[in-house]
């Protein structure tokens, strides 16, 4: 029977064994199904042979897709994120949703007028012409300047030497020789001005000449970049509508009614282009039924965000999330756990308590603050015991999979106190943490910048261009079984420092255990605020507090 689905896959391995899964894969947080581990070891053997992808900035996001045919048979597709460059080997890769740019003549006939009005822009830009109008504008600028301060000081030394005159004839000369002197030195007063007016209009006429040569020419390159802009908006979009999503229901969107109730409203680059859009399209489009997925990847990692080789994660926040909203539409698609309450029937223990503040052991998957979607959280369960505190309450925070210390403020002027100690870094805080594999050294620090990975909230990536520092200290406590128990020092405050430190190849390279983010899913995050020590605005006493971590 002919295969009219070319890129649906066999299973080389018997898979009898596993029982297929009773909902498709929430894709933006999930656990592997057995299935969908089978068909990505499977590719991963084939990718082995492709040694191209394991160079330097080579690294990608791939994706399988298990799926049931028409015959019942089950099997899965592939799919890679954004271009694969040079051989693809035997791989059979679904295609990518839109193939206009390569292929739409309207599309290269608008690039080629878009890349001319870049040439345009580039050539005026770079002109001898443009370059000789600003310098001799420049130097026009400066020859005023320094032309109106010498007049202004010949006025003043004439000023000065007027005043004396007067002052001299006032006690020298007779009633009608010092008024005749009077009259003279006004006349030398109005020949003065008129001269700096005379010099100043010299001037400003060159200099508007001049600024009238410039301001045609940068006119000229504003009304190109005008145009540019509407022409590769115009483009942008119609290269957009050419991204048609189906779902289960088989309704169709478009990229630019998808975005469009969206406060960003136009897609970021590269939207359509991951694994996940591209293989939901091809099992749509060949009538193949989605039973679960997986993405993975493959190679090295890039230079700012978290990757590690052969690890899986979920479907990215800017450009994925919009589209399978709509995809997803019509398959019958697991819980999102992300709104199930992790705290629900664990308990806050109070540490230290008084009349202004307390000190808590924030259990691990408990958040610290009110979150999107769940309220139950330290600040919740704070305000609810204690009625009576007021302000923000919470001083500082942990992640929500972070468990150990949390100081509590019952009041604004406390709160206010200590987040002062905080700024001026008088507080000290250590935490305990797992880590996977032998770190070979015993103690270091680590200086990465860190910012938000927009297109993959809430992860953070190293930028040294626009992140913001962060600091951190550690050692080594011990070694055994391939794990590494380090403590860590932050001397600031970043979200995610201590996981992205140890995780980022240019820190220790090597991700916590239990992180979900940056490494792999365990039992939890073995990352535990263990000791904390303040002055108490109060009572001006030292306090310190020391709790174990649980593992």
């Amino acid at each position: 029977m002919p295969n009219f689905a070319p890129c649906f896959t066999l299973f080389s391995e018997n898979i009898d064994k596993f029982t297929l899964p009773e909902k498709f894969t929430f894709p933006f947080y999930y656990e592997p199904q057995p299935l969908a581990v089978a068909a990505t070891e499977q590719l991963q053997q084939q990718l082995e042979a492709l040694t191209h992808l394991k160079a330097e900035n080579a690294g990608k996001m791939f994706g399988v897709l298990v799926v049931q045919n028409t015959e019942q048979q089950l099997g899965f597709l592939s799919a890679y994120s954004g271009q694969i460059e040079g051989d693809k080997g035997n791989i059979t890769f679904v295609p990518p949703i839109s193939s206009m740019q390569l292929h739409d003549d309207s599309y290269l006939a608008q690039s080629e007028i878009i890349n001319d009005i870049n040439a345009q822009i580039e050539q005026l830009e770079n002109s001898e012409q443009l370059h000789d109008v600003n310098c001799k504008l420049d130097d026009a600028t400066q020859s005023y300047q320094q032309a109106l301060l010498a007049q202004q000081a010949v006025m003043q030394i004439g000023r000065q030497q007027r005043k004396i005159q007067r002052t001299e004839g006032e006690l020298e000369l007779s009633e009608n020789d010092f008024e005749q002197l009077k009259n003279k030195l006004a006349g030398q007063s109005i020949v003065e001005k008129k001269q700096l007016q005379a010099l100043k209009l010299h001037w400003q006429n060159k200099v508007n000449l001049l600024q009238h040569a410039l301001t045609k020419i940068t006119d000229e390159i504003a009304h190109l970049k005008k145009r540019r802009k509407t022409l590769s908006k115009n483009l942008q979009k119609k290269l957009f509508s050419q991204y048609q999503f189906l779902n289960a229901n088989n309704e169709v969107r478009d990229l630019n009614t998808i975005f469009s109730i969206l406060p960003e409203r136009i897609p970021p680059a590269g939207s359509g282009e991951c694994a996940a859009p591209k293989l939901l399209q091809y099992a749509y489009k060949h009538h193949l039924k989605p039973i679960a997925m997986a993405e993975f990847w493959w190679g090295a990692a890039p230079k700012s965000a978290i990757r590690q080789h052969k690890n899986y994660y979920p479907s990215c926040y800017s450009k994925c999330q919009p589209i399978l909203g709509h995809m997803l539409k019509g398959l019958d698609v697991e819980d999102n756990p992300l709104l199930i309450n992790p705290a629900d029937g664990k308990d806050l223990s109070i540490i230290y308590k008084d009349d202004d503040l307390l000190v808590v052991n924030k259990p691990a998957e408990f958040l610290s603050v009110p979150g999107v979607n769940i309220e139950d959280s330290v600040y919740m369960r704070i305000k609810m015991q204690f009625p009576e505190a007021s302000g923000p309450l919470i001083v500082h925070r942990l992640d929500m999979s972070t468990s150990g210390l949390l100081m509590i403020a019952l009041n604004k002027r406390v709160h206010k106190a200590l987040q002062k100690q905080f700024i001026e870094r008088t507080i000290d805080k250590r935490y305990v943490a797992l880590v996977e594999g032998n770190v070979p050294e015993d103690s270091g620090t680590i200086d990465l910048p860190l910012i938000l990975d927009f297109d993959d909230k809430p992860r953070q990536m190293v930028c040294y261009k626009n992140g913001k520092p962060s600091l951190t200290t550690w050692h080594v406590l011990d070694r055994k079984n391939n794990v590494t128990r380090l403590q860590l020092y932050p001397k600031t405050g970043r979200t995610h420092q201590l996981r992205v430190h140890c995780a980022h190849r240019l820190g220790l390279n090597t991700p916590m255990v239990g992180d979900t983010h940056y490494g792999q899913k365990a039992d939890r995050l073995h990352l535990h605020a263990e000791y904390l020590a303040f002055t108490h605005p109060i009572t001006q006493k030292r306090l310190e507090f020391e709790v174990a971590a649980d593992f």
